[in-house]
């Protein structure tokens, strides 16, 4: 049999090992005291499957899962295999409700469980589907079960689950409904469709629960009697490609894909950290624009104006980098918001000429003019923190480092994704309203 394209072999590793590494992997990861609580709670299905791994693991345990539409008689493969009925058959539309699991003893002797899962075209279908992926991503085979022609449904899921990187086999059921030369070209076709996602040898054909052979007997007196006799299942090939496969793979294929799903599990994990860093990140961004900006506006000194401002942002960055987990000292910071604001000269320079002119008219103004030409100065003030807020949080998601863009490159992106004009107009409203609320306050 050739090499199986869901698994590069790999002579060096013993499957004992694969499973002591990926057991190594869920321990880490479970383990894991940096992963925030708020990211456990909304991951808490997939912490629930990896704990469920982890015991698959302990116990040697191999899964292989059936999914298919109703009627396809997933149910009827799984019991031809165990050799028994295991799971329910009835004709009833949507027996299986839930997820039914039963041992298999095969050639090997490998701990083999076999899980049934509901239709996927059932009503409630998206919660099911669901559930359906969720026993996928902790299978290590998966049977799609069909009994002709996929539908687009059908496609859908055979295509996404070809995606999980877990062996998939493309299962034609019912094929005792089919002449030789209709099921030659119903399996050509299958295997043209699925091209690209399944290897052609994994499109199989099963008859699990063929319909009885029509039979006539004959008396002694030559008369005819028409009976039917049950037909035993014919799952051979099926059984065959299943058995190849554990004794090839089982062990390790079980080891490896354990470590694949914690892999994925530890991606969206560093997904949500970086989501809710970001919405941290915005938050305090915004809170020291508005408080930069009201500095800026209402200080009619403009040295004090300048120190200000510089000192407002040094204490952002060294917010922000807690944020990202880094503990800068305010040396540190002073230095990164240097490099910054050498990206930034011409609105660095827009801003003081602005300053300049207004501040005369700061200390000859009164009441909603003031406001007004301070709230111009301070949201050109909200401005620049914000665009230099959004550079050093770039720099600290990127691990302190600029990456290959550099920080002229990083700050061009950051500047050209605004818009200018709303993000002043913004601050300057936010400005004005809050001098209003300091000025009736006072």
């Amino acid at each position: 049999m050739r090499n199986l394209p869901w698994l590069k072999q790999t002579k060096k590793t013993s499957p004992e090992q694969h499973r002591l590494n990926a057991n190594q992997q869920i321990r880490t990861l479970l383990n894991d005291t940096s992963v925030p609580a708020a990211v456990r709670n909304e991951l808490i299905q997939e912490f629930t499957e990896i704990e469920t791994i982890a015991e698959k693991l302990q116990k040697g345990e191999i899964h292989i899962a059936a999914f298919g539409r109703v009627g396809t008689g997933k149910s009827s493969i799984l019991n031809a295999l165990i050799g028994r009925e295991v799971f329910s058959t009835s004709p009833l539309h949507g027996e299986t409700r839930s997820m039914q699991r039963s041992d298999w003893t095969t050639a090997n002797s490998d701990h083999v469980v076999l899980i049934d899962t509901p239709g996927i075209d059932e009503l409630d279908g998206e919660s099911r589907e669901e559930m359906a992926r969720s026993v996928a991503r902790v299978s290590d085979i998966i049977l799609m079960v069909c009994e002709g022609d996929l539908t687009e449904t059908e496609f859908n899921a055979v295509y996404d689950l070809s995606g999980r990187k877990r062996p998939l086999l493309l299962v034609l059921n019912k094929s005792d409904r089919y002449s030789q030369g209709d099921l030659d070209s119903l399996i050509g076709h299958l295997r043209d469709r699925c091209a690209g996602f399944i290897d052609p040898g994994c499109v199989l054909t099963a008859s699990a629960a063929p319909r009885p052979e029509k039979v006539i007997r004959i008396d002694e007196e030559g008369n005819e009697y028409p009976s039917q006799r049950p037909r035993e299942p014919d799952i051979r090939t099926l059984r065959a490609h299943l058995w190849t496969i554990l004794e090839k793979e089982g062990k390790t294929l079980a080891a490896l894909n354990a470590a694949l799903f914690t892999s994925e599990l530890d991606g969206r994990i560093a997904a949500k950290i970086v989501l809710a860093r970001k919405t941290v990140a915005d938050r305090i961004i915004r809170n020291y624009c508005l408080a930069k900006g009201l500095v800026v506006a209402v200080n009619p000194i403009p040295v004090a104006d300048l120190l200000a401002a510089a000192g407002t942002d040094v204490t952002m960055v060294v917010h922000l980098g807690n944020v990202y987990g880094f503990q800068l000292s305010r040396r540190e910071a002073s230095k990164l918001l240097l490099t910054i604001s050498a990206q930034m000269l011409l609105l660095m320079s827009a801003y003081w000429g602005v300053n300049m002119v207004s501040t005369a008219m700061k200390t000859i103004s009164a009441g909603m003019s003031a406001a007004l030409t301070a709230g111009a100065q301070g949201s050109l003030a909200w401005y620049a923190t914000y665009v230099t807020g959004r550079a050093a949080e770039t720099w600290f998601a990127k691990g302190k480092s600029w990456g290959s863009e550099g920080p002229r490159e990083t700050i061009n992106e950051i500047l050209d994704a605004l818009d200018q004009d709303s993000i002043l107009q913004t601050a300057r409203g936010d400005i004005v309203k809050k001098l209003k609320t300091i000025t009736s306050n006072g």
